[in-house]
């Protein structure tokens, strides 16, 4: 089977570039890293991709808030051509500031939701353009959460988290806007009925939990989600900085992995685009 391509875009701040490389390289893909401005010039670009990567960082300084500049130029600039690749199979994934990016464009919870229901929340009161189903918003802590956590991976559509429902996985976080916040709560009852949540935060045991093992206060410990097809994945741990295992801090003493966590999502998706 060829080996799949997958386009990196990057910006100014991005600074997970290359462990997101690392990783899908490592499961067996090529990489190609563009600058979105590249990808404005030739939006053509995209077709060459079987998956797109918006890595973790701070796009622009986060100087609008996170991911909101990168957000508003793929919005006005990118629109099409991503709604394109995402209809003819694609795979995205967003992490931290990818996942935020891809929350405050829209493609996360998805085109369908943009019409959604209207109205306050008490998730998301004042915080929200009543455009927008979703955002990412200040850590309830009011402070930037890093650390490792512990995740359950949901039951899932995505071709990312094939054959992961239940498993438990850690990732580290780094992030000082990760909650995952809804218009209203019908908005968050349809994204949870639809099986669109991915990971949850949770304790060692599996168990949901409070602080710190949800870092950021997010409802229902929403760590992240898909769009409504699966093939859009959003989260703000990071798996690609557990593709190896000794990157873990105890791994001295739990004993060395095969793999590290993160590399199943990578492994999944470049599988996926093999077989299609």
């Amino acid at each position: 089977m060829s080996q799949p391509s997958v386009l990196l875009l990057r910006t100014a701040g991005t600074n997970c570039d290359e462990e997101a490389k690392f990783a899908f390289e490592q499961a067996g893909a090529s990489v190609k890293a563009v600058h979105v401005r590249a990808l404005c010039e030739d939006p053509k670009e995209l077709d060459a991709h079987r998956i797109v990567v918006f890595p973790g960082g701070f796009s622009y300084g986060d100087d609008l808030g996170s991911g909101v500049v990168l957000a508003n130029e793929l919005s006005q600039r990118l629109a099409e051509p991503f709604a394109r690749f995402i209809e003819r199979g694609g795979l995205a994934l967003g992490i931290c500031n990818g996942f935020q990016v891809l929350v405050k464009t829209g493609m996360l919870p998805g085109s369908s939701y943009r019409a959604s229901g209207i109205g306050s929340s008490a998730h998301a009161t004042s915080i929200l353009n009543t455009s927008m189903p979703a955002t990412l918003t200040f850590n309830d802590s009011q402070r930037f959460e890093d650390r490792w956590v512990t995740l359950r991976v949901e039951k899932s559509a995505s071709p990312f988290l094939e054959g992961s429902a239940g498993r438990l996985v850690t990732f580290p976080v780094a992030h000082g806007e990760g909650k995952f916040v809804t218009r209203n709560d019908a908005t968050l009852k349809r994204i949870e009925d639809s099986g669109q949540v991915a990971f949850r935060y949770c304790s060692p045991t599996g168990a949901l939990a409070g602080y710190p093992e949800n870092p950021n206060g997010s409802p229902h410990d929403i760590a992240g989600i898909t769009d409504e097809t699966g093939r859009v994945l959003g989260l703000m741990p990071h798996p690609e900085r557990h593709a190896l295992p000794w990157q873990h801090p105890r791994w001295t003493r739990q004993g060395l992995k095969e793999e590290g966590d993160g590399m199943f999502v990578f492994r999944n998706a470049v599988n996926h685009a093999k077989r299609n």
